[in-house]
C-alpha cells in the first residue's frame, strides 16, 4: 500500500466515525429538533480552530454480543479549540452511537480531556447527551463514572467547568454536573436530568408523574435550582455558553477579561433618587436598580427563576466583570430563607475562585420565619451566607439600599470580615429590626399617640445609615444617583487588594 493510499484509507476511517450511528440514527436524532455532537462543537469553537482527540478510540467490550457492535468514536467527541479567541476544551455526547451510553472507554476519552484542560488552566464544556451507562461493561462503567466525579473535583476552583444538558441524563450521569460550576438545560422535551425516571418513581412510591414534570428544564431552573441557566434549543444553549465564558478567567490564577466600555464611569442617573418608595412596605423591582447602575444596562442571570427573593448575576462595571448578589423586594419582600442562602452562597463561592469582586444591594427585612424553615434548618443554610462572604477575598462593595435589618443585613456582607466598602442610600434603615417589630418589645406598654411618637424617634435616630456612620460601620452615605461612578472607583482603588489568610487546609462550611 503506498502511503497515497494509506492516506486515502486515513481519511476513509475518519469519514466512517464522523458518519456516527448512521443516517437513519442521525435522522431521527435532528427530528427531534436537536443537533449532533459534531454540530455543538462547530457552534460552540470559533471556525476552523477545533482540534479533535482520541477519534479512533473503540471500547474493549464482548459482553453479551457487544464483540460484534461497532461505537464510532465511542459515542463522544473530544477536544479543544477556540471560544472567542481562548482556549477551552470539550466533549460532547453522541446519542446517535448506542444512545450516547457511557463505558469504559467513552469515560476515558472525557477523563483525558478533563486531565489536559487542568493542565493547561482552560475552562472545560460538557454537552451531555446520553441515556447512561453502558450496562453491558457492568462495573467497569460504574467505574467510569467514579473517574469523571474524581476530575470534577480535582478541577474545582481551578478551572471553570460548564455542563449543557442537551438530552437524558439519568442515574450517575446526572453527578457529573451536578459537581461542576454551571448547569444550562435546554427547554425541550428531550433534555431531561433525573437520579430515577418516572417508572422507577411509579413502582417504589405511587407517584405518577411526567419525565418533563421530574425532570424538565423547568422543573430544574424553578423548582429544584439543580441549573442555573435555561435555553429555548440546542444553538441558544451553545451561544448562552459562550456568553457565561466572557465574564469568567481561563483558570483560578488569572483575572476575568475585561472588555472596552463607551458607558461613561462618571455616568449619573436621576432615576435612582426615586426608583425606592418612600414606604419601607412597597415593594419595586431591584433587577431594575441594578441595570441603571452597571454597563450599557447588561446583566446576565444565574438561577433567575429559583429563589426569586435574591438575585445573582454576572455584569460589568468599567469593562470589568463583577458577580452581583442582591435581595429582590418583589419576592418574599427580599427576606433570605432556605433556598436564596444556598443560592447566593454558591454564587459568591464561584466568583471568589475566579477572582471576579462582588457587588451586594441590600434591602432585607430578615430571614424568613415560619416551622417550615426552622425545620428545613434555616440556621444553618442562612449560615452559609455568613461564612461565604468573610472567606471571599475578592473585592466586597456593599450598597446599603432600603431594609438592613438585624442579622440578615450581617448575612449580606456588611459585618465584620465581610465588605471593603459599604456605601449607605439616605432611604437605607440599618437597625437590629424594624420599627414595628422594635416597638412590639421596647414600647410594648405605650399606647395611642405616645407609641406612635416612640415609633418615630426610634427611627429616625437608629433606622437610619447616620448612626451606624457615626461609628464608621459606613464608609459613605450617598446619594443614589452616584452609585455608579462611586463603585468604579472603589473597584479601582481596590484592584490590587491583597488579603492574607492563615494557612488551613480548608475550611468547614456549614452544609
Amino acid at each position: 500500500m503506498t502511503n497515497q493510499e494509506k492516506i486515502e484509507l486515513m481519511r476513509q476511517k475518519e469519514r466512517e466515525i464522523e458518519a456516527g450511528g448512521g443516517e437513519k440514527a442521525i435522522a431521527k436524532i435532528h427530528a427531534s429538533g436537536r443537533l449532533m455532537a459534531r454540530e455543538r462543537l462547530n457552534l460552540l469553537f470559533d471556525e476552523g480552530t477545533f482540534e479533535e482527540m482520541d477519534k479512533f478510540v473503540e471500547h474493549r467490550c464482548y459482553n453479551f454480543g457487544m464483540d460484534k457492535v461497532k461505537t464510532p468514536g465511542e459515542g463522544v467527541v473530544t477536544g479543544y479549540g477556540k471560544v472567542n479567541g481562548r482556549t477551552v476544551f470539550a466533549y460532547a455526547q453522541d446519542f446517535s452511537v448506542i444512545g450516547g451510553s457511557l463505558g469504559e472507554m467513552h469515560a476515558t476519552k472525557i477523563v483525558k480531556c478533563q486531565d489536559k484542560a487542568l493542565q493547561a488552566g482552560c475552562p472545560i464544556v460538557g454537552l451531555n447527551d446520553s441515556g447512561g451507562a453502558r450496562i453491558q461493561e457492568a462495573s467497569h462503567a460504574l467505574r467510569a463514572y467514579g473517574r469523571l466525579f474524581y476530575r470534577n473535583v480535582k478541577s474545582s476552583g481551578v478551572i471553570p467547568q460548564i455542563c449543557a444538558i442537551m438530552g437524558p441524563s439519568a442515574g450517575g450521569a446526572v453527578y457529573s454536573p451536578a459537581l461542576m460550576d454551571f448547569v444550562y438545560m435546554v427547554k425541550q422535551d428531550y433534555a431531561q436530568m433525573f437520579i430515577t425516571g418516572p417508572l422507577v418513581v411509579k413502582s417504589v412510591t405511587g407517584e405518577e408523574v411526567s419525565s418533563q414534570e421530574l425532570g424538565g428544564a423547568i422543573t430544574h431552573n424553578r423548582k429544584s435550582g439543580n441549573s442555573h441557566f435555561m435555553a429555548d434549543n440546542d444553538e441558544d444553549c451553545i451561544m448562552q455558553i459562550k456568553k457565561l465564558l466572557e465574564y469568567l478567567p481561563s483558570n483560578h490564577k488569572e483575572r476575568p477579561p475585561v472588555i472596552e466600555c463607551e458607558d461613561p464611569a462618571d455616568r449619573m442617573d436621576d432615576g435612582l433618587n426615586t426608583l425606592v418608595p418612600e414606604s419601607s412596605n412597597r415593594p419595586y423591582d431591584m433587577k431594575k436598580l441594578i441595570k441603571m447602575v452597571v454597563d450599557n444596562g447588561e446583566i446576565y442571570e444565574s438561577q433567575s427563576l429559583f429563589a426569586q427573593n435574591i438575585i445573582t448575576c454576572f455584569a460589568r462595571m468599567k469593562g470589568y466583570p463583577v458577580g452581583i448578589i442582591a435581595n429582590q423586594p418583589r419576592h418574599l419582600a427580599g427576606a433570605l430563607d432556605i433556598d436564596a442562602s444556598d443560592k447566593a452562597s454558591r454564587f459568591i463561592r464561584l466568583c471568589d475562585c475566579f477572582n471576579i469582586p462582588l457587588l451586594t444591594f441590600v434591602d432585607v427585612p430578615g430571614y424568613l420565619p415560619g416551622t417550615g424553615q426552622e425545620f428545613g434548618g434555616i440556621i444553618r443554610h442562612g449560615a452559609k451566607m455568613l461564612y461565604a462572604y468573610p472567606e471571599a477575598s475578592v473585592p466586597k462593595i456593599t450598597i446599603a439600599v432600603r431594609k438592613a435589618y438585624g442579622g440578615a443585613y450581617i448575612g449580606m456582607c456588611s459585618g465584620e470580615g465581610g465588605p471593603d466598602m459599604i456605601f449607605a442610600w439616605p432611604s437605607s434603615e440599618i437597625a437590629v429590626m424594624g420599627a414595628e417589630g422594635a416597638a412590639n418589645i421596647i414600647f410594648r406598654k405605650e399606647e395611642g399617640a405616645e407609641r406612635k411618637k416612640k415609633i418615630d424617634q426610634y427611627t429616625d435616630e437608629f433606622a437610619t445609615p447616620y448612626d451606624s456612620a457615626k461609628y464608621g460601620f459606613v464608609e459613605q452615605i450617598i446619594e443614589p444617583r452616584e452609585t455608579r461612578p462611586k463603585i468604579i472607583r472603589a473597584l479601582d482603588m481596590l484592584k490590587n487588594k491583597v488579603d492574607e489568610r492563615p494557612w488551613k487546609k480548608h475550611g468547614n462550611i456549614p452544609l
